[in-house]
């Protein structure tokens, strides 16, 4: 999902500021929350129809947060020596589980009520 070299330059641009003591994963969780608001906010209270137009409108801004929600994901499963391909690979198979596609097609039913 993310290179080596693009994880590691994002690791050492942390490490040059001495960011890491503040990093806790509770920190670093929080900050998370924050910049996922900060990611709906542009499309908060807009009608579907506004959504095409909102996202050109603000292509920069919404590609910063995703930025942001990335490099403190990244930032998380790095800390806690976890991999986010083997995670996303793994929750994929629970879903496979949970929504077998003729209980789950077509609708937003949540699994236990399928």
């Amino acid at each position: 999902m993310i290179s080596k070299n693009l994880l590691n330059l994002l690791l050492q641009f942390r490490h040059e500021r001495e960011w890491e003591q503040f990093h806790s994963i509770r920190n670093l969780s929080a900050a998370l929350c924050v910049e996922a608001a900060e990611l709906l906010a542009h499309f908060r209270w807009a009608r579907d129809s506004d959504i095409e137009s909102i996202k050109i409108q603000h292509k920069t801004e919404i590609e910063s947060e995703l930025a942001d929600v990335t490099i403190l994901l990244l930032y998380i499963c790095h800390d806690l020596g976890l991999s986010i391909e083997d995670a996303v690979a793994k929750k994929i198979e629970v879903n496979r589980a949970n929504y077998p596609v003729e209980k789950a097609k077509g609708t937003f039913t949540k699994y236990d009520k399928l």
